[in-house]
């Protein structure tokens, strides 16, 4: 086999001869012949600009007021006060 059966035409990295696709630019090997890889970056991200980051968060995590319940803050005090006796429980 040439040497040039071992490399990616469009990079020029070197592939196995099995190989179906370059690891250097992710050209692929179609039907015995090589085509060059897309611009694909591997994400999906919408194109169209119109993501609200702020709506998103409210939506999936509740807007900051309903967070701040005196339920919670309870539940806070409890562990920051358990966390206290044990430091001090467990120093000598």
């Amino acid at each position: 086999m040439k040497r040039s059966d071992f490399e990616c035409p469009s990079c020029g990295a070197g592939v196995s001869p099995n190989a179906v696709g370059c690891r250097g630019c992710g050209a692929e090997k179609v039907e015995g012949r090589w085509v060059e890889a897309g611009t694909y970056d591997g994400v999906d991200f919408p194109d169209d600009g119109d993501f609200d980051h702020e709506d998103f968060v409210a939506r999936e995590f509740g807007s900051v007021a309903s967070r701040k319940s005196g339920k919670e803050l309870f539940w806070w005090i409890v562990a920051i006060i358990v966390l206290i006796a044990f430091t001090l429980l467990v120093l000598p």
